[in-house]
């Protein structure tokens, strides 16, 4: 799946006054935005597959819970700190049935979701059956929910779906299991697909309440150590002078610039609501490349993982789990100081780069259009 006071000024803010059906700037209020519903994969998961499959092992969530909680990193993500900045509790997964509470929101993500519907079952590959379409339809049944209820126990008061925040983050999956049945040429040829659906799903949401959206374009997968590792395609050649893929993360700056001309055309389509494109690959190709810049010592080395050396990721071992190879048993364990790491297992983030990448969301400086939550909510600290 820090350096906190620099970072902000770093990254320049940006202001728009936008005219809204719904939403006004802050005025005597704390924040507009009294819930958020987020959509996606292992990138925003506070719990939710593991809530449907339980098995999360130790060392997930040593830093800040102390414990597993459902959240591939040390600690908090993006989606957390989010929550916190804007005044609100952490988002409660959806499939969490026990000790959730949805007054401020709910959390659909869940690990290994793709956009597009499987072909294969959980355990035959490993993808979520909790794909974008049914996270929709859980969406929509938690609304109706809402509003038979009238606001009792844990959920929210039915005005809430036109006062809340909507994040979207996935599509990852379905881009890496292009790269890796067909190479980087599979992700322009599929991609079309998968962008339409999200769009889809972001009339749908319009047509629910939904009047503000941030869509997270997708990260330089080309620098996670997961892909590093596999050294079947490209090779030290297709490396750039930070040691990511070339060709890997040309073919995920490609999908995005496509997503973010697809979110320009749906804007057209949605009166009175904010439609932002965030670009998540430039905040993260930077703290994997230069992460010293921002407070940290390791780009390209996960903090969990086994075998050493420049990745520390072995593909049979996960974080957290043992395995027997060549006769010897070996574990996947984390480093003592994940603080320093950008990569925690190889594929996700530490909690200090979820914060850092918070710090990047709230400045405004990567949104397309201009848009800053400040215009919204008087901005918490994050810890």
């Amino acid at each position: 799946m820090s350096f906190d006071s620099a970072l902000i000024g770093q990254f320049s803010v940006f202001f728009m006054v936008i005219t809204m059906a719904i939403f006004v700037p802050k005025s005597d209020a704390n924040c507009a935005f009294q819930a958020i519903f987020n959509f996606g994969d292992s990138n925003s998961d506070t719990g939710g597959f593991y809530a449907a499959f339980p098995s999360q092992p130790s060392p997930n969530g040593m830093t800040y819970f102390k414990r597993p909680t459902g959240r591939p990193t040390d600690g908090r993500l993006y989606i957390d700190f989010l929550a916190q900045a804007l005044g609100l509790p952490f988002p409660s997964p959806y499939l969490q049935s026990i000790g959730s509470d949805y007054r401020h929101g709910a959390n659909f993500a869940t690990l290994a979701s793709t956009v597009l519907q499987p072909t294969t079952s959980l355990f035959d590959t490993g993808v979520s059956p909790f794909y974008l379409g049914v996270q929709l339809n859980q969406m929509k049944l938690f609304k109706a929910k809402v509003d038979e209820s009238g606001g009792q126990g844990n959920l929210p008061s039915s005005d809430i779906f036109g006062k809340a925040l909507y994040t979207i983050n996935i599509g990852q999956n379905d881009i890496t299991g292009y790269l890796g049945s067909s190479g980087p040429g599979g992700v322009k040829q599929n991609a079309p697909q998968v962008i339409s659906q999200i769009t889809s799903t972001i009339r749908e949401l319009y047509s629910l309440g939904g009047r503000t959206f941030l869509v997270f374009s997708l990260a330089p997968v080309g620098c996670y150590p997961r892909f590093l590792a596999d050294q079947s395609q490209g090779g030290s050649s297709d490396l750039d002078a930070s040691g990511c893929k070339i060709s890997y993360n040309n073919a995920l700056n490609e999908y995005n610039n496509m997503l973010k001309n697809a979110l320009q055309q749906t804007r057209q389509g949605l009166s009175g609501a904010n439609l932002i494109y965030v670009n998540s690959y430039s905040v993260l190709l930077d703290l994997f490349q230069n992460p010293k810049s921002h407070g940290l010592q390791h780009g390209t080395t996960a903090c969990c993982g086994q075998g050493g050396g420049a990745y520390n990721f072995n593909p049979q071992v996960y974080c957290g789990s043992s395995k027997v190879i060549n006769g010897q048993t070996v574990t996947a364990t984390a480093c003592s100081d994940p603080q320093n790491y950008v990569s925690w297992d190889g594929i996700h983030l530490t909690e200090a780069a979820n914060k850092l990448f918070t710090y990047a969301i709230l400045s405004g400086s990567y949104n397309d259009p201009a848009f800053s939550l400040n215009q919204y909510c008087d901005i918490q600290p994050i810890g």
